[in-house]
């Protein structure tokens, strides 16, 4: 499980910008704060280490009465996002709860980055689009109604059925993806702003998570 230290954010759109050297920089902007820190997981009572972050400031009819006893048990403001990231004892002691987490206490620029995001949704779509499908092959010499068709999905008499495991037609995306070893290249810790190069998974407005490159390697000295 990825214990590496993180943050959770927006993703607010892609630009681009240049550098200092004149190279051209294509980013995905992720608004990631103010985040609060509402409460932690600690060794001694829950068995792991985590810290269950907040974003967006929340009506209180909005919510169930656990949610806002637990909000107004840790004295902090009730918060529409929520999600806990686990970590360890080292990065969860930086914090207290409702703490305001500030970017450059978790990353620094050129640092690699593993984005998270649920996928836009497509509804239910064929297999040319879902699995990259080529289709029927000829259009011609007699193919009628079967241009997009997938093609066989099992024999007739041995085994006599349909195969499992096949690629059919059916919901397209609206899943959890990461991309791994993104770079961090621009950082606005005022305005909680992070510059990622490349693309996130997941629709404008939607919440990302981001925390170190788990598989990124280490800088030779």
């Amino acid at each position: 499980m990825n214990q590496k230290p993180g943050i959770i954010g927006r993703k607010i759109g892609n630009t681009q910008f240049f550098d200092a050297s004149g190279d051209v920089h294509r980013v995905t902007v992720v608004a990631a704060g103010p985040v609060t820190v509402v409460g932690k997981r600690t060794q001694e009572k829950d068995g792991y280490v985590a810290l269950i972050l907040g974003m967006d400031d929340a009506k209180e009819k909005h919510l169930t009465k656990p949610l806002l006893g637990a909000f107004k048990k840790a004295n902090v403001a009730p918060k529409r996002t929520v999600r806990e990231l686990r970590c360890d004892d080292t990065f969860a002691g930086k914090f207290e709860v409702g703490a305001v987490m500030k970017l450059d206490e978790v990353f620094e620029v050129g640092q690699k980055v593993d984005a998270k995001g649920k996928t836009r949704g497509r509804g239910f779509t064929g297999v040319m689009r879902r699995w990259n499908f080529a289709g029927a092959g000829s259009n011609t010499h007699g193919t009628h109604e079967y241009r997009r068709h997938g093609g066989s999905i099992g024999t007739n008499m041995t085994p006599g059925r349909t195969l499992p495991n096949l690629k059919m037609g059916g919901h397209y995306g609206d899943e959890t993806v990461s991309m791994l070893n993104l770079e961090l290249v621009r950082m606005d810790v005022e305005k909680h702003l992070l510059f990622i190069e490349g693309g996130i998974p997941g629709a404008k407005n939607s919440v990302v998570t981001i925390r170190h490159g788990v598989k990124a390697r280490p800088k030779k000295k």
